[in-house]
């Protein structure tokens, strides 16, 4: 696809006579001709076009989607402004009318002779936006009946509304093609989602609605069996009743209707599962009114070999066609093996021709041009990125603080519009486009930054989020919304403790709360960017506290040879029991509680299990663990039962002792707490984020807690896949003899991992003890014979899955005595 079009454009147009009863309209006309001479501009003109009075012009012949287009400029203008546009099917007589067009270049070009050749035209789902000069004109023209709705859509993103007002800047014009023909979303209707299983039709149209608006052009649905619950206490409907409503949603709005199906059983080699996957398979084909693909994941869920995977979805699609005979059936290499992966690439020299296509998506253990390499050129490929969680994902939040892990936890409300853009501009040469993977609203304002840079890729993000804000939260929000969630995005990075932002963050966001009408305090995406403020602000207040806490327990504990062990242990527990007893931000805490109780009654956000019947805590409902310990209180007070059980004094001391000098290396050695990247100075970290967003050739701090784990083994430095993890240190003693002691930790104690030291290897491929303890290891006097030393992990070459078990958490080099 070509690049959003905003060049000049210096056409003269003239119209056809149309006799003596068009007078008045043909002098409208004439002038807004003159228009036409003046060089096309994204943004001009002096003041703002009053549109209060306006009526809306369309083509009486309008296909389905234009008249949608313009239903849906009607009643979003209607609901913002309380101004209501009159439908009307040709040019008002009247001499001072207002007027807003919309319909195909055909249409608006049925009124004006042939112009000069030459003139450059928006391509497939393009469109063009011009204000007459004496503000009585708005033409809105589409290349096709997609471009007419996007059309509207970006009228709509540029109106100015308030109640009985309707307005756009003077001298307005745009002409815009997409550069990408693939801009969708996946909208699952199933238990995990974080809200999207609360919604009935009216909702979803609305969120589809919205979509559009933006220029999505895609949305893809989930079957009614997954790797899901197949009931939700939510559901308002039943799930294949809702899927068929979704996919003539969307087929009203003219988008594709993609349907994201696993196969799911255990032996596709058995005929007898086949038959059973064809006919289920078969209703959904046969209810849905629309389905343009289908989009079945290798892995991820899913178990199936390429080469069986492979010949049940050529059965798939010759019963697909007997209902959508143009859709097509695509797939992707998710979960696969190496072994795997070689044999899904052997599948493709006989070019098969009922596969239209491969995706890209999570747990493809290869790169996007790698995987480009692998497939022939006639199959496109289409991205599945992840852009609703913030760890354990395809692109987890860089360097993410403990502190938010344990809190905000996996599907947190995350924008992150820097860093999908980010990610976007390190994938997108090698695709048609994309629909991302999503697990509820939480993404919502990631899906608008993905829809605005698959529409133009050059546009700085910034003005996206001007227009999300003004269009949804309002006009004198617009910059500060904006702003404000590039700050919530900056909130997220780097050490907590010290990020001051924070707190500003959270003053920018009350300001604009203390303004809010009452209808915006109940607009959900306003409630969720509060919500956010206010939560990372909270954790901020007890991450503060709960670290000086510790602190001063430490230095009770300093004195246990004054105080005496147990007393010692005593007091320093009661600090530390203070987080509870005493705790901070109370008025915070609440607040917090208070708009997750307005996101459920507003769009169904299920943020808590008891309270909300959310899945469960890992799946958003980070109410739940809004208060977990951010300091070692719990690991801490084990050791102080354990050392209280020491019989002599002397040994509770000595235990003690070691117990506050944990991380000390001894002399001439070295510590690195790799998940602690203030505390990590060997770690070889690898490609800048923007060159590689999934870590594929970085290395990348990782989250897992267990009960009893300190706070140094619930983060860790992992590679993914065959890359390694390395350690490198240089002006090391050349004469010393070294040792290493390791914790390895994680989320994942399968993997077996290898350690080598300057090539030399360290300990063959084992398994990471469990439950976990350090481990020390003797390094060869020739592996620093030369003062410095590369320590190198890799796990087993060619595992598939999700790519994670190379995890390290904490190493000490010890220099061993002469």
């Amino acid at each position: 696809m070509g690049r959003a079009n905003n060049g000049e454009r210096p056409t003269a147009v003239r119209f056809r006579d149309r006799g003596p009863r068009r007078a008045p309209a043909l002098r409208w006309l004439l002038m807004l001709a003159a228009t036409w001479l003046v060089p096309v501009r994204t943004r001009g003109g002096e003041g703002t076009v009053d549109l209060a009075r306006a009526v809306l012009v369309v083509a009486g012949d309008a296909s389905k989607v234009e008249s949608k287009a313009a239903t849906m400029l009607v009643e979003e203008v209607e609901r913002r402004s309380r101004v209501r546009w009159k439908i009307v099917h040709s040019w008002p007589l009247e001499p001072d009318a207002v007027v807003v067009a919309v319909g195909r270049e055909s249409f608006i070009k049925s009124l004006m002779r042939p112009g000069p050749s030459g003139a450059r035209l928006p391509g497939a789902e393009g469109y063009r936006i011009h204000v007459a000069e004496d503000g009585r004109a708005v033409v809105a023209a589409g290349a096709d009946a997609r471009g007419v709705l996007f059309a509207c859509g970006r009228l709509l993103r540029e109106l100015r509304m308030a109640p009985g007002r309707v307005a756009i800047s003077g001298g307005f014009r745009v002409t815009t093609s997409p550069r990408y023909p693939l801009r969708g979303h996946q909208l699952g209707y199933r238990p995990k989602t974080n809200s999207y299983d609360g919604w009935d039709l009216a909702q979803w149209d609305t969120y589809i609605r919205d979509l559009a608006i933006f220029g999505t052009n895609a949305i893809e649905l989930v079957p009614p069996r997954s790797d899901d619950d197949a009931d939700s206490p939510h559901f308002p409907r039943p799930p294949l009743e809702m899927m068929t409503g979704m996919s003539r949603l969307a087929d009203d709005y003219g988008m594709d209707v993609w349907v994201w199906y696993p196969a799911l059983d255990a032996d596709y080699s058995d005929p007898k599962l086949v038959e059973f996957a064809l006919r289920e398979w078969a209703e959904i084909f046969q209810k849905l009114p629309r389905i343009d693909a289908i989009f079945v994941p290798g892995g991820d869920p899913g178990h199936t070999r390429p080469r069986t995977l492979l010949a049940l979805l050529e059965r798939q699609a010759e019963s697909l066609h007997r209902y959508h005979p143009k859709a097509q059936m695509w797939v992707s290499p998710q979960g696969f093996t190496q072994e795997w992966l070689d044999e899904f690439e052997e599948a493709f020299r006989d070019q098969p021709a009922w596969l239209a296509g491969v995706v890209h998506g999570p747990q493809v253990r290869i790169t996007i041009p790698e995987l480009r390499k692998r497939v022939p050129a006639k199959y496109p490929l289409r991205l599945y990125p992840d852009i609703t969680h913030s760890l354990s994902c395809q692109f987890p939040v860089p360097d993410w603080d403990l502190a938010f892990a344990l809190t905000q936890g996996r599907e947190g409300i995350n924008p992150r519009p820097l860093g999908q853009a980010a990610i976007f501009h390190a994938y997108e040469r090698e695709a048609i486009g994309f629909i991302t993977y999503s697990e509820g609203c939480n993404d919502d304002v990631n899906k608008f930054v993905w829809s605005g840079l698959g529409w133009d890729p050059e546009r700085p993000v910034v003005e996206t989020l001007r227009e999300y804000g003004r269009y949804f939260i309002g006009g004198s929000y617009a910059e500060g919304f904006a702003r404000g969630l590039l700050a919530l995005e900056a909130n997220w990075q780097g050490p907590l403790l010290t990020n001051d932002g924070v707190e500003t963050t959270l003053r920018q966001f009350q300001d604009m709360e203390r303004s809010a009408s009452p209808e915006l305090l109940r607009n959900w995406r306003f409630q969720q960017a509060l919500y956010r403020a206010y939560f990372d602000a909270h954790v901020r207040d007890r991450l503060v506290y709960e670290t000086a806490l510790e602190g001063r327990a430490r230095d009770v504990l300093r004195r246990a040879g004054k105080l005496g062990a147990v007393t010692a242990l005593e007091q320093a527990r009661s600090i530390l029991h203070r987080a509870v007893t005493e705790p901070v931000s109370e008025d915070r805490r609440a607040r917090v509680h208070e708009l997750a109780e307005a996101l459920f009654h507003s769009i169904r956000m299920q943020l808590s299990v008891a309270r909300y019947k959310a899945i469960a805590s890992g799946r958003g409902a980070n109410l739940d663990t809004i208060d977990a310990a951010l300091n070692n209180r719990d690991w801490l007070e084990s050791q102080f039962d354990e050392i209280r059980q020491v019989e002599r004094e002397d040994g509770r001391l000595k235990a003690i002792e070691a117990l506050l000098n944990r991380a000390d290396p001894g002399p001439g050695g070295f510590y690195d707490d790799l998940g602690n990247p203030t505390q990590s100075p060997h770690l070889v970290r690898g490609a800048a984020y923007g060159d590689d967003p999934d870590f594929r050739r970085s290395s990348l701090v990782g989250f897992a807690s267990r009960p009893g784990w300190p706070m140094s083994w619930c983060r860790y430095a992992q590679s993914l896949y065959d890359a390694p993890l390395e350690l490198r240190y240089d002006r090391l003693d050349p004469t010393a003899h070294y040792a290493v002691r390791i914790v390895y930790s994680g989320d994942n104690f399968l993997p077996r991992v290898r350690l080598e030291a300057d090539g030399q290897e360290v300990h063959p491929l084992l398994k990471k003890p469990e439950p976990v303890r350090p481990v020390e290891f003797e390094l060869s006097r020739t592996a620093t014979a030369d003062g410095t030393l590369t320590l190198r992990w890799t796990e087993e070459p060619g595992r598939g899955g999700n790519g994670r078990g190379c995890q390290v958490a904490e190493v000490w080099l010890i220099r061993k005595p002469d």
